[in-house]
């Protein structure tokens, strides 16, 4: 009894972010850069628009609604680049705890009425196979739920637009990168001016997004098949959600439900501003 008491403190000590970290770098094997590079480049005006319009639009509503930051950052990164799988990147950069399952929650909200509306939407608007498949990509954070409208989008014409939204989301997913470079930069520069500690770049770089990168060129490099690839997407998933249910075990519901309408507001207003950026960027460049 006592050993197993002891076990279970010890897992319990265990950090999320590990976790968390881990799942991202397993994602990166999941990402032929060559494939992903060389299809992605039409959509690439649209995924800079849309991430760049959801991070001013999560920094005005931060200034505007006093959110807390942690909040605000992920809101912003979730909604914009891939859901979960950024929230999980950027946490531990910025030292989020708490105001991950509440990201996730907003982001996830949002995720299942794109799903669900999007496809009608697209029809609506008139767009054609290749519009909706850039507008799925661009517009709905998450993976699945890109997956899920273009899936019903092809169910309901007859199409074959999944791939194409799907390496679209996958170019989008990239932006992981530079973000959570910028972001350790950002922190560690800040704790130097207000801790008195000298800036490390070192120290501030996140080695996990490099081994992201690593496992990126490994599966570009030497075509791992699928049959490689596709269990470490699963074991990246996988634990993505383990590491999120902990989370949710440690949150305070109370809490969560008192202080949530800011950040809902905040990925609310960041989901309509990268669904309406999306659709007018491919009406400029005669997209649709």
């Amino acid at each position: 009894g006592e050993i197993r008491s002891s076990i279970n403190e010890k897992f319990a000590e265990m950090p999320e972010s590990i976790v968390e970290q881990t799942a991202v770098v397993f994602l990166g094997f999941g990402m032929n850069l060559t494939e992903i590079l060389a299809k992605g480049k039409q959509s690439l005006p649209i995924i800079l628009s849309t991430i760049t319009t959801s991070l001013v639009i999560a920094f005005i509503m931060y200034k505007i609604l006093h959110i807390n930051s942690n909040s605000a950052v992920l809101v912003g990164v979730g909604s914009s680049i891939c859901g979960g799988s950024a929230i999980a990147a950027t946490a531990p950069v910025i030292g989020a705890d708490e105001e991950i399952a509440q990201s996730i929650s907003v982001i996830f909200l949002f995720n299942v009425i794109a799903a669900l509306v999007f496809p009608s939407l697209g029809a609506a608007l008139g767009l054609t196979n290749e519009g909706f498949g850039l507008f799925a990509g661009t517009a709905i954070n998450d993976t699945s739920s890109v997956t899920a409208a273009a899936t019903a989008w092809d169910g309901i014409h007859a199409s074959n637009t999944l791939e194409a939204a799907a390496i679209v989301k996958m170019t989008r997913t990239l932006a992981i990168i530079p973000i959570t470079l910028v972001l350790a930069i950002y922190k560690s520069r800040k704790s130097k001016n207000t801790e008195g500690s000298s800036f490390s770049l070192k120290r501030a770089f996140p080695m996990f997004v490099l081994f992201f990168v690593l496992a990126s060129v490994v599966t570009t490099i030497f075509h791992l098949p699928a049959g490689v690839t596709a269990p470490l997407k699963e074991l990246s998933k996988f634990l993505i959600i383990m590491a999120m249910s902990a989370i949710g075990l440690n949150t305070n519901i109370v809490k969560l439900v008192r202080t949530g309408m800011k950040p809902i507001l905040t990925g609310f207003c960041c989901w309509i501003g990268i669904a309406f950026v999306s659709l007018m960027m491919q009406h400029i460049l005669g997209i649709w």
